[in-house]
């Protein structure tokens, strides 16, 4: 006996009705439980330093105060940091953009003489690294400690960038190329105004990449630099939130008596905290991050689409 198909669809839209309840009241739980620590963090920052203290603090400011802000703002350390970070964001930005551009539109290119072995040679530090050690006497020999350039050159070529990118120049029409080298144009023509401006996607993808990355890297100036002129902004955050974590030790070592009177004395200027600034730092310091990647989001999954590994 034939089911009647009115009720087999019934069942689907049913089944399909509670599989979406699901789905959405998961990525709401996911939502929330990613946007509450942004949240608490801003909170506490906006909060004034002695009621912070008493904790308690979720995602609105019991005491609001600009205070904590005004310090960080006020503190040329931290204005330097930021302009470090500012510097070596935007230059490594754009010189990661046209080296590892450069040597992926190379790498494309199937008329490239021992391709195939260039390729095999770049594979290699993708597995194997050389080491602290040496790469530090590398860098040493090469002038770059308590440089800012250690910063840049070192980060100019990121090979699955270039993987990346290589993929996407190989996936377009030769047809270009062939159309292009007819007219006499040589392969920095080929490449800078016919590849890149079709290749906004990648680009765009990549671009986030090299920026979050010099936004967030902290690692190479805690080995390579010692001048406090040359740390990054995220270099600085990590130093706060070290002191944040010495005066909590400090406090629970005295019995957790003199919790606030310890914390309140390591602070940094009248009415804050050490956990106080960290948060305010930290807040300024992703902020921009926040900007900007509403703006090259709408290329992100286009990019890596595009320029995923083939073949």
């Amino acid at each position: 006996m034939a089911k009647d198909p009115n009720k087999i669809r019934a069942k689907r839209v049913a089944s399909d009705y509670v599989l979406d309840t699901i789905f959405t009241v998961t990525i709401i739980l996911v939502f929330i439980m990613t946007l509450y620590p942004f949240l608490n963090s801003l909170a506490i920052s906006l909060n004034s330093a002695d009621d912070t203290i008493k904790g308690g603090i979720t995602i609105f400011p019991r005491d609001f105060t600009l205070r904590n802000y005004e310090l960080v703002f006020t503190n040329p350390k931290i204005w330097k940091a930021y302009g470090v970070t500012i510097a070596r964001t935007v230059l490594g930005t754009v010189g990661g953009l046209l080296i590892t551009g450069g040597m992926g539109f190379a790498m494309s290119r199937t008329g490239l003489v021992a391709r195939k072995f260039y390729v095999f040679f770049c594979l290699i530090p993708m597995y194997l690294g050389g080491g602290l050690i040496p790469t530090y006497f590398v860098m040493k020999y090469l002038g770059l400690i308590d440089s800012f350039w250690v910063y840049i050159i070192p980060a100019l070529v990121n090979l699955w960038n270039m993987i990346l990118m290589r993929s996407n120049f190989a996936s377009q029409p030769e047809a270009l190329e062939e159309s292009a080298r007819i007219d006499g144009a040589n392969y920095l023509t080929i490449f800078f105004k016919i590849y890149w401006p079709i290749s906004t996607p990648i680009i765009a993808t990549i671009a986030l990449y090299f920026g979050v990355q010099h936004w967030n890297a902290w690692y190479d100036a805690s080995v390579y630099i010692n001048s406090q002129d040359l740390k990054p902004m995220q270099s600085v955050l990590m130093s706060i939130v070290n002191e944040a974590a010495f005066a909590e030790r400090m406090a629970a070592a005295s019995g957790g008596a003199a919790n606030a009177g310890d914390i309140a004395n390591m602070a940094k200027g009248k009415n804050t905290n050490v956990r106080s600034i960290t948060m305010s730092t930290m807040i300024v310091t992703i902020i921009p991050v926040l900007i900007v990647y509403p703006f090259l989001q709408r290329y992100f999954v286009k990019g890596i689409m595009v320029g995923s590994v083939k073949g």
